[in-house]
């Protein structure tokens, strides 16, 4: 089922009808005719404490595909959340535009503004098309920001710490499928190489991996492959390509029924969020290949965790630490999806929301 298709089924149910899909508390449009602003601010479960997720700027083909997207990555927030172990709830935002050339500082606070609307229940940080220093221009008109410049006091840019658990979490892959963890002279295909991405490409080449790149962009792929001697691949070799590890870290949907059939890889894991198009369906066509599917939710949490910290007193060496227990985190649930047969997302999903019900019981006789 293409993502159109997907799209089609979606806007039979109503907006309350998919609200209710996965149970969202709130979901605010944002909208200023002065700045041009176009946001939607999702907020998906606050039961281990407020919302928390990255702002992201793209543009999108439509509203319906921003709604689509900011809808899977709140939920999606939920449950990394919850995985990783912080004591915070999931949430998520969208601004509608080209961040390469409609960001500005004016649509920033306004956007700020909304935020600061909704009293604490949603804490954004940055996220695809977002830096640190955007994160200042939000801060200006909200304190409910995380992953401000560290010179004001924030964590800075969390995608070195968010790239390094992608990183443990291939490790750890390794480590279930072969018995040894070790990425030397093994292929890696990342797709993807913003952020995040060319983090991910530094951990991987420093272990002498054999590493090819992808991305929309060609003068970011020319910086990446400049810098790190990575080999540029063609689009039409994404899914194709012979490698050991197949690492998606742009945007979500890539795994679906039209890509995964062409895969030619033993691990797939990647930063990219809600990388399963359908996650029940396409996570059992991953694990009827035999391709071990590391959860997206599960290895790309360093990020947040790091800027959740700024809710207390900001530490790196805990926020390091802490993402380090993805490694373990990732092999617990491998070998849970292998002891009650099911995938490797529904082994995560469990975890999660194991951990959601728990508090949320709990809570219940305060």
């Amino acid at each position: 089922m293409s993502k159109e298709k997907v799209f089609e089924i979606q806007k039979t149910k109503g907006l309350f009808g998919r609200l209710g899909e996965y149970n969202h508390e709130l979901v605010l449009y944002c909208n200023d005719n002065a700045t041009g602003l176009k946001a939607i601010i999702a907020v998906h479960n606050t039961t281990l404490g407020p919302a928390m997720g990255g702002l992201r700027m793209w543009n999108y083909k439509s509203e319906e595909d921003a709604l689509f997207d900011v809808l899977r990555l709140s939920r999606g927030m939920t449950l990394k959340n919850a995985l990783a172990g912080i004591n915070v709830g999931g949430g998520k935002a969208v601004i509608i535009g080209d961040a390469r050339t409609q960001k500005n500082e004016y649509l920033l606070r306004r956007f700020g503004k909304f935020v600061n609307n909704l009293g604490g229940k949603y804490y954004t940080a940055e996220d695809v098309g977002m830096s640190a220093a955007d994160m200042e221009f939000v801060g200006m008109e909200t304190p409910y920001v995380t992953g401000m410049p560290v010179e004001r006091g924030g964590s800075g840019d969390p995608s070195p710490v968010t790239a390094y658990g992608v990183y443990l979490g291939m490790k750890a892959s390794l480590k279930y499928a072969t018995g040894s963890d070790s990425l030397n002279g093994k292929k890696v295909l990342v797709q993807g190489v913003g952020h995040v991405g060319s983090y991910l490409v530094d951990h991987l080449v420093k272990e002498n991996a054999k590493v090819f790149i992808y991305d929309i962009y060609p003068d970011t792929l020319a910086k990446v492959a400049s810098r790190t001697g990575a080999e540029v691949i063609t689009e039409e070799q994404i899914f194709t390509m012979p490698v050991d590890i197949f690492a998606p870290c742009a945007l979500g949907g890539v795994l679906n029924p039209d890509t995964i059939p062409l895969l030619n890889c033993d691990i797939v894991a990647g930063a990219a969020n809600n990388q399963l198009l359908d996650e029940i369906r396409d996570a059992e066509a991953l694990k009827a290949r035999e391709i071990l599917y590391a959860p997206d939710f599960m290895v790309n949490a360093g990020g947040i965790i790091n800027v959740s910290l700024e809710l207390d007193v900001y530490n790196k060496d805990i926020a390091m630490r802490m993402t380090e227990r993805i490694y373990e985190t990732s092999l617990k649930t491998f070998n849970m999806a292998e002891e009650n047969q099911i995938t490797t997302h529904q082994a995560a999903l469990q975890m999660a929301n194991d951990r959601i019900q728990a508090v949320g019981q709990n809570m219940l006789f305060r």
